[in-house]
């Protein structure tokens, strides 16, 4: 048995040794040579610089393919961009009014959102891309419009502030009275309903530490006075702003809160700028402390309904005008304006200082100097004299 076995095996090893189809594949010979061992080298770096050389063409090609694809698309992108805004336009010539408004702070998406209620435009989005495409800046106010409309159109109007209409600009030091007749001027409401709420008090406009005043009590800033229906609505806009930025800035509640808002007027009423202020507010609470009168024009002015400028001697003589700090002891009834941060947090931060008397010596610069020396005083009145001689 063992026999057949040894047979089988030896018949069909000589088989599969005489049936290969190809000769065996012998292993490389070793070189010979140090000759031939660096050529076999330099011929390994050559192969290999060329595979390196081949996918470094490879990927420049990918990547050529792959730019100008880019820039196919992209321009087939832009193509249906394009395609999609002009369905998304009215059709037709505009027509009828449409009295627009747009608030302070607001982005270009939601005054698309506000522009397709009134149907000025179609598409919201529409309108924000074509904003951003013009890079135009959108202007709070009250702009007329049409119905159906073109974006580009649009923007172009509301990107120009000169038709803006409709924004009451309550300036910094400015006195209620002005601001009740541009308010007037602006809204369409006649004056005599504003000054009807002043002269009621404000129930439910003012707080309590106004004690029935506004002046004072009004926050410098835009308003849009357009949208607005009544004159109470309109003074209770600018009197929240201004209780908002009392708790703002830290100001104290109650009385307080009123004799700050009093010191600042004075103040920001006295000198043209900001540099002074804190020196001012301490002169005032020195003169206070020493029990003197305030000798403040700026209030005389105000009692009188004028300008600091147009004062007479009449008026700084009269003992009957409440305003009068020459004369009177304290601060005056009420604020004499409605001041703005600077005088605000001056008033709340004076300056440290002995100063009782201060001169704005010249009107051009608004250079003013402080001293606590009545002397030196008179002196700094001398050289504005001088100036003001000077000038003219």
């Amino acid at each position: 048995m063992s026999d057949s076995f040894n047979d089988f095996f030896e018949e069909n090893a000589l088989k599969v040794s005489g049936n290969s189809a190809a000769p065996a594949v012998e292993p490389p010979r070793p070189p010979k040579s140090r000759k031939e061992m660096r050529k076999r080298r330099r011929q390994g770096r050559q192969k290999r610089v060329i595979v390196i050389v081949a996918v470094l063409v490879v990927l420049a090609l990918i990547g050529v393919g792959c730019f100008f694809g880019y820039r196919r698309l992209d321009a087939i992108r832009r193509v249906n961009e394009y395609n999609a805004r002009t369905t998304q336009e009215f059709s037709g010539s505009p027509f009828g009014k449409v009295y627009f408004t747009i608030e302070q702070g607001q982005d270009s998406l939601t005054i698309g959102k506000n522009l397709v209620k009134d149907k000025v435009v179609k598409s919201a989005d529409t309108f924000a891309a074509t904003v951003s495409a013009n890079s135009a800046t959108l202007y709070p106010g009250t702009y007329e419009l049409q119905k159906h409309m073109q974006s580009a159109d649009v923007v172009a109007i509301l990107s120009d502030q000169t038709k803006a209409t409709g924004f009451l600009d309550v300036k910094s030091g400015e006195r209620l009275s002005d601001v009740i007749k541009n308010a007037a001027k602006l809204s369409g409401i006649d004056e005599s309903e504003f000054q009807s709420v002043v002269d009621g008090g404000g129930d439910g406009v003012l707080p309590s530490e106004a004690k029935g005043k506004f002046e004072g009590w009004l926050e410098p800033g835009q308003y849009d006075v357009k949208s607005k229906k009544s004159a109470r609505e309109i003074l209770k806009m600018m009197v929240d702003k201004r209780i908002a930025k009392l708790d703002e800035l830290g100001a104290p509640t109650g009385d307080e809160r009123e004799r700050i808002l009093n010191i600042a007027s004075i103040a920001e009423a006295e000198v043209n700028s900001k540099e002074y202020y804190g020196k001012v507010t301490r002169v005032i609470l020195n003169r206070l402390d020493k029990g003197m009168t305030l000798g403040m024009d700026s209030t005389v002015a105000y009692g009188n309904n004028v300008k600091s400028a147009d004062i007479t001697q009449a008026m700084l003589d009269d003992a009957s005008n409440p305003y009068n700090t020459r004369i009177q002891k304290g601060l005056p009834p009420t604020p004499i304006s409605n001041p703005g941060d600077n005088a605000i947090q001056a008033a709340l931060n004076p300056e440290d200082g002995n100063w009782l008397y201060f001169v704005t010596v010249n009107l051009q610069t608004g250079e003013t100097k402080f001293t606590d020396d009545e002397d030196t005083f008179n002196e700094y009145v001398q050289e504005y004299k001088n100036n003001n001689a000077d000038a003219n």
